[in-house]
This record gives C-alpha cells, sequence and structure tokens, in this order.
C-alpha cells in the first residue's frame, strides 16, 4: 500500500488486521456493545440495462434491455448505502436516489438504529463503526464526523469509529459478506425500477444465514456542505471529538454532550453578624407585639 504521498505505509498491513479484529472483540464482550461496517454499493442505473451476466428465460421470451448504461432522465440512478452487522451477520441496505453524501451516510445509520438496532440491541450504550478511508464516510470528510456527533446526541450512544487505511477497502468484511452476495443475487437481472432493486437487494440470503433487510429513501442530500475548521474545533474542545493516540485521523470517538449541570438553590436562615436582627424600613402601621425578628435569607448557587 501507498500514501497519497506515494510512500510506503509500514504501518498499514498489522493496523488494518487490527481492525478486522476489532469488531469480532466487541461483539464477543458481555457488556452491550454493538459493531457496524458501513458502506456504498457501486451507483446503479435505474433501466433496463444489459449485463455481462446472464440468466435463464423461457424460451423464446427474451426481456428487452438497454445496450449503454446512460441514465434515464425519468427513473435516474440509484445508491444503495449498506451496513452489516457482524455479531447478527445480518444486512441493512438504503437505496437512496440522490447525491452520495456523508449526510446520507449517517442517515442510513440513524435509520438502522431506529428501525432495526435499537430493538436488537435495547441495552447497547456504545457502538463501534469500522469504515473504509474514502468516499462518503471517508476520514477526511467532515461532513462525515459532525453528521456522527449529532447522532451521538440524539441517541445517546458513544461511537468510535476505526477507518481501514486508504487503498485497503478490499480487506473490509462488508464487500465479502454483503455486497458480494447483493451482486450475485442480482446478477443478469434488468434493474427496471426502485421496487425491482429494493426487493432484489431484501431476497439475498446465503446457507451461513445472512438476511438482508432494503428499503428506498427519496430524501434530499445536496452535495457542497462546507464544514468549517472551527467547528470541528469547537466538536474537540467540547470533548465530543476524541481522536485516539495511535493515527487519530483513523481512529476517534464521537461522544454524547454532557447535559449542562444542574442548578440547585439552597436558603439558610440566620440574623446578621452581632446577634441583631436585620434592620427594616419603618412601617406606618403598629407592629403586633408577638412579631418575631426578620431572618435574613442568603442564597447559595452549587453547581
Amino acid at each position: 500500500m501507498t500514501t497519497p504521498a506515494g510512500q510506503h505505509h509500514d504501518e498499514a498491513r498489522p493496523y488494518s488486521a487490527q481492525v478486522q479484529q476489532r469488531p469480532l472483540t466487541c461483539a464477543s464482550k458481555h457488556h452491550p456493545r454493538h459493531t457496524r461496517l458501513p458502506g456504498t454499493i457501486a451507483k446503479r442505473p435505474t433501466l433496463p440495462l444489459v449485463r455481462d451476466e446472464a440468466e435463464w428465460r423461457p424460451k423464446g421470451e427474451p426481456e428487452k434491455v438497454n445496450v449503454h448504461d446512460f441514465i434515464d432522465k425519468e427513473l435516474g440512478k440509484v445508491t444503495p448505502y449498506g451496513v452489516y452487522d457482524v455479531a447478527a451477520n445480518a444486512g441493512w441496505v438504503n437505496v437512496g436516489t440522490d447525491h452520495d453524501t456523508a449526510a446520507f451516510a449517517v442517515a442510513t445509520i440513524a435509520t438502522w438504529w431506529e428501525k432495526a438496532g435499537q430493538a436488537a440491541y435495547p441495552g447497547a450504550r456504545r457502538l463501534l463503526i469500522t469504515a473504509d478511508g474514502g468516499g462518503s464516510n471517508g476520514y477526511r470528510t467532515r461532513l462525515w464526523k459532525t453528521e456522527l456527533a449529532r447522532l451521538a446526541a440524539e441517541t445517546g450512544l458513544k461511537i468510535t469509529v476505526c477507518h481501514l487505511p486508504p487503498g485497503t477497502s478490499k480487506w473490509n468484511k462488508i464487500e465479502h459478506r454483503l455486497f458480494s452476495h447483493i451482486s450475485m443475487n442480482w446478477r443478469g437481472r434488468p434493474l427496471t425500477s426502485h421496487e425491482v432493486i429494493v426487493n432484489t437487494i431484501a431476497a439475498t440470503t446465503t446457507r451461513t444465514g445472512l438476511t438482508v433487510s432494503a428499503e428506498l429513501d427519496t430524501g434530499d442530500y445536496p452535495k457542497g456542505i462546507k464544514i468549517s475548521d472551527r467547528e470541528i474545533q469547537n466538536l474537540e474542545k467540547q470533548n465530543v471529538l476524541r481522536r485516539h493516540d495511535f493515527h487519530g485521523e483513523w481512529n476517534y470517538c464521537l461522544d454524547p454532550p454532557l447535559p449542562p449541570p444542574e442548578t440547585s438553590v439552597l436558603f439558610i436562615c440566620g440574623h446578621l453578624a452581632g446577634g441583631r436582627p436585620h434592620p427594616r424600613p419603618p412601617s406606618t402601621e403598629p407592629e403586633a407585639a408577638s412579631a418575631k425578628p426578620s431572618r435574613q435569607f442568603l442564597p447559595l448557587l452549587s453547581h
């Protein structure tokens, strides 16, 4: 493997092996913790398209397809973003119709947590994500971090992210345990509509027990959202974004923000120094004979 500068990175291979083992280690822990492998399947045009693969059809009933994969103006294209649950051997695919952005990636994670993860792991407090080093969930993408910070605040989950080094996405388990089976399942099948795509992905199974859920996401995810240096620095100052000592650009945590300290007020009654009552302004009404000396109330604020 080479770095973007072209120099060999000696730590890439051992680090990648460590990232591959970490989900299995976390999945075997007794405390509630969940491991996810996210990623994006190759973008597919939504149209009847001839492919290299073949599928059996009744004799004399061939299905007409297009020769080129130009994007249809009416049907558009889809971006399936996948999630693989290591512990449950289950996949979740969000089929988006807009841009493949970091907001779309995190929205997929949020949808998975709301509709599947929270019910499967009701006591989970931490979430481990191993992801590729590039793409919409890349380690250089600032929007990915800010959206994950928002997700941590909304769910209360402590999110740990471990990126595979650049150029090592082939070692990501989601490629071999989820995406490859989806590709084999829809081989030779014209993707004529959103419904066909979603149903074909959801029908993917293996003899080892893989199950896949899929749904269509028609939300808008505009490109070009800029995150400033100050926004990232604020996350770090607030201890929401905490980078690990070892390659903090690849390994970091996003914690839910701490709640503001509760303010309690305590009133203490007592006399002024010298034992004399607090002087009161003269009153025009006659004071009752049984009136007691006035007391001073001192508020003490504890944070």
